[in-house]
């Protein structure tokens, strides 16, 4: 027989043409008549070499078509930049793949990414995936919810990089006007790239700076204080750079610096561990960066007191070295 149902009531139908067998399960919701045109429609693709994931399965559509799909309508997407360009990076992946197949393809994708790829990398190509056929179930394009097989990798790539006023300083001396008042702007705000080139004139105020929702990670608008340090480098706004000349210019200024591994997102990073080690509490240095919650917000405090251990093992470490040659009495002491 060229199809059965299996025990969640699901069509499966099976195809052998010349040695070459396939097996494709239908989703919840076909009937026989579908599994009857599939079947048929498996065997003439098999009898003149057509590739299989051509034919159509009601429910089951093409993972390429379904990303397709997902960047065409911007209107639901945060970032559609991000979005096309994680959905691009992933094509020659999703297009051996049909929607039902997802966990197979995710698994693909993180085995060839891996070694290339930092783990958050390849959760940010596998989270567009995973809202695309999200989308694509609540549309009604896909007869089943295949989001949830896309599994995101643990994440273990928080850089623990951070500046000192002098060393950012220091990056400065070797940037343009525009690029050094994005340095000391995203220093003395705690804002992302996007947000720093987001702001314009409009925005700032006489002590207060609104970060837009439109330019933020998590789509909420803040506000910034403005301090004196800060305010020679507001006269500049909007700055007149795009982001990838801003990327080009901190890389020029941290390598004539002598600090290639720095990036532009540490001055952030280096705000808020400046900010903590001022004894700032958790909570406001969340509102300052503007943290959905305020476990973000604890892993810099976290990163901070690995640090400080570091530097009080070494001075135990110094010690003890010299406890080694003292009398008993005087280490018990």
């Amino acid at each position: 027989m060229p199809y059965r149902i299996d025990s969640r009531g699901r069509f499966e139908v099976f195809v052998s043409v010349r040695g070459t067998r396939l097996h494709r399960r239908l989703p919840a919701g076909a009937t026989a008549r579908d599994a009857k045109r599939v079947e048929a429609e498996l065997r003439i693709a098999l009898e003149r070499d057509i590739a299989p994931r051509a034919v159509m399965i009601p429910g089951d559509p093409p993972l390429a078509q379904v990303m397709a799909a997902y960047v065409e309508d911007t209107r639901h997407l945060r970032s559609p930049a991000t979005a096309i360009h994680h959905a691009q990076r992933i094509g020659r992946w999703v297009e051996r793949y049909r929607a039902s197949e997802a966990r197979r393809c995710a698994a693909h994708i993180v085995a060839d990414m891996r070694g290339h790829y930092a783990d958050g990398t390849i959760n940010r190509s596998l989270g567009a995936l995973k809202r695309a056929l999200r989308v694509a179930w609540e549309r009604g394009v896909c007869a089943e919810d295949w989001s949830g097989h896309v599994k995101r990798l643990p994440e273990h790539n928080f850089r623990d990089v951070y500046l000192t006023v002098e060393q950012v300083a220091e990056i400065g001396q070797h940037a343009s006007l525009a690029v050094r008042a994005a340095i000391w702007i995203a220093l003395l705000t705690g804002c992302r790239r996007g947000e720093v080139l987001a702001i314009e004139r409009e925005d700032i105020y006489d002590d207060t700076i609104t970060i837009r929702a439109g330019g933020t990670k998590t789509l909420r608008t803040r506000t910034v204080p403005i301090v004196p340090a800060l305010r020679p480098w507001l006269a500049h706004i909007p700055l007149p750079i795009n982001a990838e000349g801003l990327k080009t210019g901190f890389r020029r200024a941290r390598e004539a610096a002598g600090m290639p591994h720095v990036h532009y997102h540490d001055l952030r990073h280096s705000c808020a561990t400046i900010l903590l080690s001022l004894d700032v509490p958790l909570d406001v240095v969340r509102d300052v960066l503007g943290h959905s919650t305020i476990s973000v917000t604890e892993r810099y405090a976290h990163a901070l007191v690995h640090r400080q251990r570091q530097a009080l093992e070494g001075l135990g470490a110094l010690a003890e070295m010299h406890q080694i040659h003292a009398p008993r009495s005087e280490r018990a002491a």
